[in-house]
Order: C-alpha cells, then sequence, then structure tokens
C-alpha cells in the first residue's frame, strides 16, 4: 500500500485569502473576546446605556457596557468593531472548509485574552501543537488527518523571554496555579510539584498551559517572586527564542497576532518533547511535526538542516532513539526521510 502524503498544499487564491486576512490583523489592534455580539440599548436607572451582548465561549453569555445613548463616538467605535469581528469570523470560517487549520474557541479565547493584554508583543511566543498549526496555515499546507487518529490537544506553550517573569505584566496576565487533574499525570512530571499553571477566564474551565523558561530539562517548575503560578523548564530556550516571526493562529472565529519561533527549530523542538509524552500523545504530536517539516523543507531545503546543525545536545539527543519511527512516518517524502536519516546517523 502506498504511503500517504502528510500535507497537500492549499491553491494559490486561497493562500492569498488567509493572507490578507492575516495582515489585516496585525494591525487590528485589540479583538472583540468572544462572538461578534449585538448592541442593546437598556434603560431603567433614569438613564440609558449602550451595552455588547456576546458569547465569549459557547452557552455562557456576557455583556460589556459601551456608552450612554448619545454618545455616538463610543457606539460608532464599537459597532466598527464588531463589523470587522463578523467580517472576520465569516472568513475564517470559510477558510477552515478550504483545509486550513483553525483551533477550538476555548483556545482562542485564552489567546485573544493574551493579545489584548500585551503577552506576545511582550516577547511570548507561541509553540506547541498551536504553533505547528499557526506555520502550517503560514505556509498555505493542508494536513491530512488519518481516520481514527485522536485530535491534536490544544494545550498552550508560551516561550517567554529571559526576562519576563521579572516583568509586570507576568503578574497581570490571567495565570493560575491549579491541582493536577490526576495522580499519573503528577507522577509523569520530572517536577515533584502536584499542581500546573493555567490560564483562567470567565466560563472557562481552567486550560493548562506551559510557561517555558530555560532548563536542562523538561517540567521543572520554577517560582517567581509576586507570582501564584510557575513557569516550567524546557531545553533548547535560548534556542526557540533565535529570531521570532510574526504571525496568526486561526481559533474559533478569530484570527489572532502571535509570534512565533522558527518554524524549523520548532520542529526539532516537538519532535524532542514527543518523547517525554506517552502514546497516542506522542505520536499526534509526532506527525504534526513531521508535517511542518516536510512543508519547510518543500519551502527551503536547507531550513531544517541548518535547524538541526543549530540545535543544542539537549535537543538532539532525545530524538536520534526515535529515527526508525520518524523514518517510517515520512515514508511519502522521501526528501524528508534523506534528511533525517542524515540527521540522525
Amino acid at each position: 500500500m502506498k504511503a500517504p502524503v502528510l500535507f497537500r498544499p492549499n491553491q494559490p487564491a486561497f493562500r492569498q485569502q488567509y493572507a490578507a486576512l492575516r495582515e489585516q490583523s496585525l494591525t487590528a489592534g485589540a479583538l472583540l473576546p468572544g462572538t461578534p455580539g449585538t448592541l442593546q440599548l437598556r434603560r431603567g436607572t433614569g438613564y440609558a446605556y449602550w451595552y455588547r451582548v456576546y458569547y465569549p465561549v459557547p452557552g455562557k453569555q456576557a455583556e460589556t457596557l459601551v456608552g450612554r445613548e448619545g454618545d455616538s463616538v463610543a457606539e460608532n467605535a464599537m459597532r466598527a468593531q464588531m463589523d470587522i469581528a463578523e467580517s472576520t469570523a465569516r472568513q475564517v470560517g470559510m477558510l477552515r472548509k478550504l483545509g486550513f487549520q483553525v483551533a477550538d474557541k476555548a483556545s482562542a479565547r485564552a489567546l485573544v485574552e493574551l493579545h489584548n493584554l500585551g503577552g506576545f508583543a511582550a516577547g511570548l511566543l507561541l509553540a506547541g501543537p498551536l504553533g505547528c498549526l499557526a506555520w502550517l496555515n503560514e505556509f498555505g499546507a493542508r494536513l491530512r488527518q488519518p481516520a481514527g487518529e485522536p485530535a491534536i490537544v490544544p494545550r498552550l506553550e508560551l516561550v517567554a523571554p529571559d526576562d519576563f517573569l521579572s516583568q509586570a505584566l507576568a503578574a497581570a496576565l490571567p495565570f493560575v496555579a491549579v491541582a493536577e487533574p490526576n495522580a499519573a499525570m503528577a507522577a509523569e512530571s520530572a517536577s515533584p510539584t502536584t499542581t500546573q499553571t493555567a490560564i483562567a477566564l470567565p466560563g472557562l474551565p481552567p486550560m493548562p498551559v506551559d510557561i517555558l523558561v530555560a532548563g536542562k530539562r523538561f517540567g521543572i517548575a520554577v517560582q517567581a517572586p509576586g507570582l501564584a503560578w510557575s513557569a516550567t523548564t524546557a531545553p533548547g530556550h535560548d534556542y526557540l527564542l533565535a529570531a521570532p516571526a510574526p504571525g496568526a493562529l486561526l481559533a474559533g472565529g478569530h484570527c489572532i497576532p502571535v509570534r512565533l519561533p522558527q518554524a524549523a527549530r520548532l520542529v526539532w523542538h516537538q519532535l524532542c518533547s514527543s518523547a517525554r509524552h506517552p502514546e497516542p500523545q506522542a505520536a499526534v504530536q509526532r506527525r504534526l511535526a513531521l508535517s511542518l517539516a516536510a512543508v519547510v523543507l518543500a519551502d527551503d531545503p536547507w531550513a531544517m538542516l541548518t535547524a538541526w546543525e543549530a540545535a543544542p545536545e539537549s535537543i538532539a539527543e532525545p530524538i536520534r532513539p526515535l529515527r526508525d519511527i520518524l523514518l517510517a512516518g515520512v515514508a511519502a517524502h522521501p526528501d524528508l526521510r534523506d534528511l533525517l536519516a542524515d540527521c540522525l546517523g
């Protein structure tokens, strides 16, 4: 049986449509969380006020005060923002049908909040599976999802710059410490802690998030003065931070501006990270990383090799034992198979 390819390129017209939406998002400023919503005028206290009524997540209605009746500046500004949000939601829905990667609504809610609070402007990078999905869209690649394979886990992984934990913004972001969801996960962690960091927003259960900082091993909790949550060590921290790129993530009905590690370096880091996860999660992570690797190799024949040569041993060493598994996973891509065989020896 012929091995299935990992991705297919989207048509140029579809890629142009994504590129236009991405460029629009980079200059849009703050994003409206949730659905575009509607404006409602409410009376009852002797005055009338405009409210935006919307759903931050499915099934949870919320509202925000816009301004007094007669405040045309505030009303018109909100209507303009809602029009942009509605147009974006339509385009994201269309791109999903065309094969672009769109993350779930909970991830959208969390990332919109981080964007609006200035997290990415302060140096955070989106890594992990969501970072790979963002890069696949950047390259215009349509991911092939095998029948029966588990869905991609939308866990947030954020690479923090060296001084991030000491910035005032770190304490202002909606991160909290929560108990591990089960004892098994706590037992697998390299850290003795029984808590994990999560992003907590109204209407949502806490969403686990890894704030990655420098360290020789994966998973060691790092506390900082004044923070109720902890960061997590990851080898190759400086490797991921080198020369980041602006990008965007399609999620829910949003196109969210983010910053991304270099695509080839993210591939090697994800393959390294997969070695510490149990199956089938590791298999899903490997397949996503290899799909991005195939796309990067088709776009730039030298990028993957250059990133491997720059990788520290803490990244390279855990990948080498995966050689046979990785080669089997890229059977439909002989150029990538040759590259992996050369790199992994």
